[in-house]
């Protein structure tokens, strides 16, 4: 047991150092449909640009969804809403699948008539068949538990996102 004191004690501060840790991502080239993958704290997180009926079509998936406000998770301050982001047209979120945890949900805009009316695009894990749309919404009857993660951010600037501050402004 005293073995592992130095352990916890240097974990503790590393997980410090990385709590603290911020990246600055330039947006200024993201068109509309566009992705940008970026890591922060060693874990991926996808920046995407909606298209106005993208976010139009978000406000018809409630009734398919397990949460569809996302009131019961932790959110960062400005992204408790519908569309889980500060700004309607950029979405921020870790595309890990709540089920496992494995970065297997892959982005997908059709409609395949196996998906059901339902379905107008968003994330799709191959593994277990969960389903988020493209606020990283959990839809109803999937392995997945809950909405993807949303990391801490706010905007710099119009073109500019910092991920990682726990203090929004």
């Amino acid at each position: 047991m005293l073995a592992s004191i130095p352990f916890l004690s240097a974990w503790k501060i590393r997980k410090g150092r990385f709590h603290d840790f911020d990246i600055e991502v330039d947006i200024s080239d993201l068109l509309i449909g566009a992705q940008k993958r970026v890591e922060w704290m060693g874990r991926p997180v996808l920046i995407f640009r909606r298209s106005e009926s993208q976010i139009s079509e978000l406000h018809t998936l409630s009734e398919y969804l397990t949460d569809p406000i996302s009131d019961h998770s932790e959110q960062p301050e400005g992204t408790n809403n519908l569309h889980r982001s500060i700004r309607t047209d950029i979405m921020v979120l870790m595309p890990l699948c709540t089920h496992l945890g494995c970065e297997s949900p892959k982005y997908d805009e059709g409609s395949p008539d196996w998906m059901g009316d339902e379905w107008k695009g968003g994330f799709f894990c191959p593994c277990h068949g969960s389903r988020f749309d493209l606020a990283g919404r959990v839809y109803k009857g999937v392995p997945a538990p809950y909405n993807m993660e949303i990391p801490p951010y706010k905007f710099a600037g119009e073109n500019t996102i910092v991920i990682g501050r726990e203090h929004h402004s």
